[in-house]
């Protein structure tokens, strides 16, 4: 093709360089080490999410421990770390292990296109304008789900009015000076929590404004100090990875069985945090039961701080109008405004944008079902790294890792060129299919039909459910039903 520089073949290509990729090239570099690799990543930077959003106070929504490497373990004691931290701690790990060598900067692969007959990926790559292809046996697409270019487009009633700044916490500006200003963040989610406490700091007065409440828990930001103090790193950290594995867990399973009794807990620790002029009711009184959506956590409960200081406010119910300095709700509360933050979510996307077809034809992800919650169905040579909701992303991410290294290594022991995900007609028919990520929030309602759907049957198209099964189904469950391979001699 004129214009286009080709590059040597591969084995495998990772796509994304953030905390997914990252985990990925280790397990391949450590289970699968007769095969090549690269990571390709379209930014000029590693770490992803962390490398990627720049606004005040990012943090993780995890704990470190379990969101951390379990091969190269988060060791300070604070479970929830901030953006910059996170960033150095990928890129520390990734320099320890050779990895960062690996990883390709600039290279944003457009199409991804699969030959049944040459039984290999043909990549059309941009790498600062130039256009490049690479072939590759197998692809890992470590991309996350979400679009890093554009976010959730908001509809906001009389917006045109607003004379004040409009800012997204994806394109937050470096240079951006709110001291003293009126904020008004938009937005009920983790970011939104997040900002709120930070921001009010120099603010003069800043409103979360949500159109419906959700659930806001206050956590402790440290691990045991009696263990920091007399028990070695090496021991304190497996011992912190396994509380916060195990005990997430449960509360998680408990919120679900008994939803009226989580929703009392968590009513009454939540009142005993409000200041006295912010009532539970209606800012603290969610529609939906505990974890039919993301919780949110506030580390040392800072948000509840930020309230109770005076500088921080919330506000719930839906924006009338606007006017140049003010927001107008239907209730009639008027909340004045210099800047306005739309902290409302993410655009959903699989596969980091690229176009993915097979034999020329196009496949579109959200038509698709997931196989054992990492290959797509009809989709061969090809894994989708995608995490938990409900607890650390990196658990899921790693369970992904661990089956396709198993994969690979079957694949080269039996001389198969390719193995794809299929699913019978009969089975296609009796199959209720649900969102991969099983949640109401606004953002993935929105983003249906861009996401994989998942069995709500028994079987290798359920999704993931819980870490130690999950890993336990990637080391020892069965990798052969539904899975189609191909020996073809190219």
């Amino acid at each position: 093709m004129a214009g286009t520089k080709s590059q040597t073949d591969i084995d495998i290509v990772i796509i994304g360089a953030g905390i997914s990729g990252i985990n990925a090239a280790y397990r391949i570099q450590t289970q699968a080490s007769t095969f090549s690799y690269t990571i390709l990543e379209g930014r000029n930077g590693m770490g992803g999410t962390w490398d990627f959003f720049k606004y005040p106070g990012i943090r993780s929504d995890s704990d470190l421990w379990t969101f951390g490497f379990p091969w190269r373990p988060w060791t300070e004691q604070k479970a929830i770390a901030d953006g910059a931290s996170i960033k150095k701690y990928i890129e520390e790990t990734a320099a320890m292990y050779g990895i960062d060598r690996k990883i390709q900067y600039r290279h944003k692969v457009e199409n991804s296109e699969w030959s049944t007959d040459q039984q290999r990926w043909r990549l059309s790559l941009d790498v600062d304008g130039e256009k490049k292809v690479m072939h590759a046996k197998f692809v890992i697409f470590a991309t996350g789900y979400y679009d890093y270019q554009n976010p959730l487009p908001t509809k906001i009633a009389g917006i045109e009015n607003f004379e004040g700044k409009i800012i997204h916490p994806q394109f937050w500006p470096e240079d951006l000076d709110y001291e003293n200003k009126n904020m008004v963040v938009i937005g009920s989610g983790a970011t939104a929590i997040t900002l709120l406490p930070v921001l009010a700091e120099k603010a003069a007065k800043v409103t979360m404004l949500q159109r419906s409440p959700g659930y806001i828990l206050a956590l402790p930001n440290t691990g045991d100090s009696w263990m920091g103090r007399w028990l070695p790193t090496w021991m304190t950290t497996k011992i912190n990875r396994i509380i916060n594995l195990t005990l997430p867990f449960l509360f998680y399973q408990w919120c679900r069985a008994f939803p009226d009794a989580a929703r009392a807990n968590i009513k009454k620790r939540t009142t005993a945090l409000l200041p006295k002029n912010i009532p539970h009711d209606p800012h603290f009184e969610p529609t939906y039961n505990p974890w039919e959506q993301r919780m949110c956590f506030c580390p040392d409960g800072d948000f509840y701080t930020a309230l109770n200081e005076g500088k921080a406010d919330i506000a719930t119910g839906k924006i009338k109008s606007m006017t140049p300095k003010t927001v107008i709700m239907e209730s009639g509360q008027e909340i004045p405004a210099d800047i306005l933050v739309t902290a409302t979510g993410l655009k959903i996307m699989i596969g980091g944008g690229s176009k993915i077809s097979v034999d020329g034809e196009t496949l579109r992800p959200g038509d698709k079902f997931m196989w054992k919650g990492v290959m797509l169905q009809d989709l061969p040579n090809a894994a989708f790294v995608v995490g938990y909701t409900n607890a650390s992303w990196t658990l899921g991410a790693d369970a992904t890792a661990q089956m396709v290294t198993r994969l690979l290594n079957n694949m080269k022991k039996q001389g198969v060129t390719s193995f794809v995900p299929r699913k019978e007609t009969e089975e296609q028919k009796e199959q209720q299919g649900k969102p991969m990520l099983d949640l109401t929030s606004t953002y993935i309602q929105a983003g249906l039909g861009e996401l994989p759907k998942s069995s709500a049957e028994k079987g290798q198209w359920m999704a993931r459910s819980w870490y130690f099964k999950d890993m336990w189904e990637a080391k020892m469950g069965d990798v052969t039903t539904g899975l189609q391979v191909y020996r073809v001699s190219t």
